[in-house]
């Protein structure tokens, strides 16, 4: 198996992540990973896809038929060489006036922020890529983690060129 991370540029218009997720599925490949935001045009969606594909159901496949739906403006796969995947994790995690010490301690080390303290708790947010936050997750473990909430993959190719600047003028041209 493989893991893919697709960034699909779509006008930003109701059904089309439906639409997008259905073609996922119908073709029998399961998401991993999704994230959706407005880009810095307001039109334009951005869908990150994280998807683990096996051999001989190719991913190619589902990129064309993909680029076939009218809201799809363009598909890139991210490489995690040449793209910043980052993650965000909200942590519950026990605490009393013995361990909250410890906890922040561990939460500076990760560069995380505490965003919540309370008698029984500290609520910890932190980013970075999912090998980071799986680190920062084993060393709360032992406190307890009384809950946990964690985005999809988000990422961004590296350097000055962005997908959207093509996508934009397109976009123009059949408005």
């Amino acid at each position: 198996m493989s893991k893919h991370t697709l960034s699909v540029l779509v006008e930003n218009k109701p059904g089309v992540l439906a639409r997008i997720t259905a073609l996922f599925s119908r073709r029998g490949f399961n998401i991993d990973s999704l994230a959706v935001g407005t880009t810095e045009h307001p039109d334009i969606s951005r869908i990150t896809i994280v998807v683990n594909v096996i051999e001989d159901l190719p991913l190619e496949q589902v990129t064309k038929q993909l680029n076939k739906l009218v809201n799809v403006l363009k598909i890139v796969e991210l490489e995690s060489s040449s793209a910043i995947h980052r993650e965000l994790v909200l942590i519950k995690v026990r605490a009393d006036n013995e361990t909250r010490s410890q906890i922040t301690e561990i939460v500076q080390l990760f560069r995380a922020k505490t965003v919540d303290v309370s008698p029984e708790a500290v609520t910890v947010e932190a980013t970075g890529s999912a090998d980071k936050l799986e680190a920062l997750l084993r060393m709360l473990e032992p406190f307890g983690i009384k809950e946990l909430v964690q985005s999809g993959t988000i990422a961004i190719g590296r350097g000055a060129r962005s997908i959207t600047d093509r996508s934009l003028r397109a976009l123009d041209r059949s408005a």
